[in-house]
């Protein structure tokens, strides 16, 4: 099972365990951030702190006026937008060579994803919620990169993809910088099962692209299967997906293993399409069978170690599957 994985680099709302920095002078602290400290390369960012403000501060609000978003200090009547959006460009475009993904601090003006209250000018009730300007930026110029909040990355299934693809990205960026269709040979036999527990379909497509029936060039073979790639990602996998993959992976030691494991085993699936217990709970029983039997094949899938295992952390939000 792999073990050696490439550092993703990934850009985290500083007030996420690194600065009290927030608007009160809080600082939140995240397991999670705390853990990848140890596998990614993080850059730490406050935008309202990159723009001046201070800490503690007057809260901000975003203000649709004249059809636009506007970042508004109210107690102070400052008009912060253009600044915040001299930093975002200056950010982005100048200061981030690569990034992988994005852990943003949910419900912030700046950083917040859909969760961020709008309001119209003299009104204290918001009219509805929108992304900070921050985070709005992010989307646009990253569209594939991993992007989630704070918030949402309590919950399990939501968590499990972020981590599935802030890993996967540096591995195929690698294969962008070799330029070499064996590398990308090598990336889609090694990940193969993973793509499919999220769109056999596509998958299967990915693969045909490999062989290159069209005879294109390996640049342009690269850049759509980088489209594929980014396309298959953008969604979680099902869980009826993953019993696919499952279920392949079985017929492997079909013939190998004693007819109370095989039903056991259907047993264990059965639960889980019932959402009664986790994926990882097949998947260590396919494991022990990978080491039992020496079967090398799967044993090189990242299906069955996507991310570092210090990082598996199976609590839940309770906020969908």
């Amino acid at each position: 099972m792999e073990t050696n994985f490439l550092e993703p680099t990934i850009v985290v709302s500083k007030c996420l365990g690194f600065e009290a920095c927030r608007y009160n002078a809080q600082i939140l602290n995240s397991k999670l951030i705390e853990k990848l400290k140890n596998h990614a390369q993080i850059i730490p960012v406050c935008p309202e702190k990159e723009i001046g403000l201070k800490t503690p501060r007057p809260p901000l609000r975003l203000i649709k006026k004249n059809n636009k978003i506007q970042l508004i200090q109210p107690e102070t009547n400052k008009n912060l937008t253009d600044k915040m959006s001299d930093f975002i460009n200056d950010f982005l475009t100048k200061k981030l060579n690569k990034v992988d993904g994005f852990i943003l601090k949910n419900r912030s003006p700046s950083c917040g994803l859909e969760d961020c209250k709008l309001y119209l000018p003299d009104n204290d009730n918001h009219v509805g919620k929108t992304d900070g300007l921050f985070a709005a930026e992010i989307k646009k110029m990253f569209p594939y990169a991993a992007i989630q909040d704070d918030g949402h990355l309590t919950n399990f299934k939501i968590r499990e993809h972020f981590l599935i693809k802030i890993f996967m990205l540096p591995k195929y960026k690698k294969v962008i910088e070799t330029n070499e269709i064996n590398e990308l040979i090598k990336f889609h036999t090694k990940n193969k099962y993973l793509l499919m527990a999220y769109n056999q379909e596509l998958m299967r497509k990915m693969g045909k692209l490999t062989a290159n029936p069209d005879n294109l060039s390996i640049s342009t073979i690269i850049k759509r299967y980088c489209d594929y790639l980014k396309k298959i990602l953008k969604e979680p996998a099902k869980y009826t997906d993953c019993i696919n993959v499952l279920m392949h992976a079985f017929g492997y030691f079909s013939d190998k293993i004693e007819k109370e494991e095989k039903q056991f085993f259907l047993d264990t699936l059965e639960k889980y399409r019932n959402a009664k217990i986790p994926l990882s709970v097949p998947v260590n029983l396919l494991k022990s069978w990978i080491i039992k039997y020496k079967q090398s094949y799967l044993s090189n899938q990242s299906f069955f170690n996507p991310y570092p295992e210090e990082l598996i952390d199976i609590k839940d939000s309770g906020q969908g599957r």
